[in-house]
Parts: C-alpha cells; structure tokens; sequence
C-alpha cells in the first residue's frame, strides 16, 4: 500500500493530515505531513524529504507526494526528491493537493500508485464546483462501507471498499 506524503506551504500540509485525523478519528497508518518555512532551507527540507520517504517507503516501497503549488518551493522540493534522488522507492508527485484529494488517496491506497495517481486527480477535479444559492443544502451522506484506510466510514462518494 502505497504511503503518502504531503509537502505544502506551512500550515496546510499539518493541516490537511489533521483534517484526515478528523474525518477517520486518528491519523491513517502510512501518511506524513512536511510544512514548509517561509525562510526553510531547501537542503535541509531536501533531507527532511528524504527522511520521511524512506518512512514511508519501508512499508512496499511506494509513494505518492502531494504537493501544494507548482513553481513553488514544497512543489519544487518534492520535483527533486521524486525526480533526481527517489533511490530505491517507486514514487510519483502530484501538484494542487486539496482535501477531497487527499481523502480520496487514502481511501483507495490498495489500488496502487498508479491507480492512486488517477483518483487523486478525480477527486482534486471533482470537488471543485461552484455552489448555487438555489441548491439543496449540504446533507450528510449515508452511511457507507468501512473505508481501507480506517475503520471509519469512507467519504469517498463512490467508494465500494
């Protein structure tokens, strides 16, 4: 099962892992968070990087990064890590992380990197909507099945696992 690290501007990394701690009542085996300083040195981040791939990595030797902005220094950082110095790990990056993203990710971990590239992509894309006044309200959803990431209900809206 692939292990995911998000790499963002300082809060929103720490934030969306917490935001996944919320949603699945503890902080899903395998997921890490790296903020990054407005003045972090980028070998020092580089090697915090490192670091935490190698974590992640341990458990079948894959990752997918998630990064905040491209262009910008945690998009640019995880570019190098995945790109020039990913050593023995099988990893691949993925820019504009957002939360439905990320809960999608860890909801289908055991389909693969490859697979998980895919859905992180869906789920960044389709939880942009414009919200019409007109609209019916936000409801809760019902009930779904367990989620592989937890044994919390998987907000995945199209979700069998």
């Amino acid at each position: 099962m692939p292990g995911i690290l998000i790499i963002a501007h300082a809060p929103l990394a720490s934030a969306l892992r917490a935001c996944a701690e919320h949603v699945y009542g503890s902080t899903p085996a395998g997921l890490e968070a790296l903020d990054v300083q407005p003045d972090a040195d980028t070998l020092a981040l580089l090697g915090q990087a490192q670091r935490a791939i190698a974590r992640l990595a341990a458990d079948g030797g894959e990752v997918l990064v998630l990064a905040d902005t491209a262009g910008a220094t945690p998009c640019n950082t995880a570019r190098r890590l995945v790109f020039d110095v990913a050593g023995d790990a099988r990893l691949r990056l993925v820019g504009g992380v957002n939360l439905p993203m990320l809960l999608r990710c860890l909801c289908y971990r055991r389909e693969g990197l490859d697979r998980l590239v895919e859905r992180a992509i869906e789920g960044g894309r389709h939880a942009i909507a414009e919200v019409e006044a007109d609209a019916a309200p936000c409801a809760q959803p019902a009930p779904r099945e367990p989620c592989a990431a937890a044994a919390a209900p998987c907000p995945c809206p199209d979700s069998t696992s």
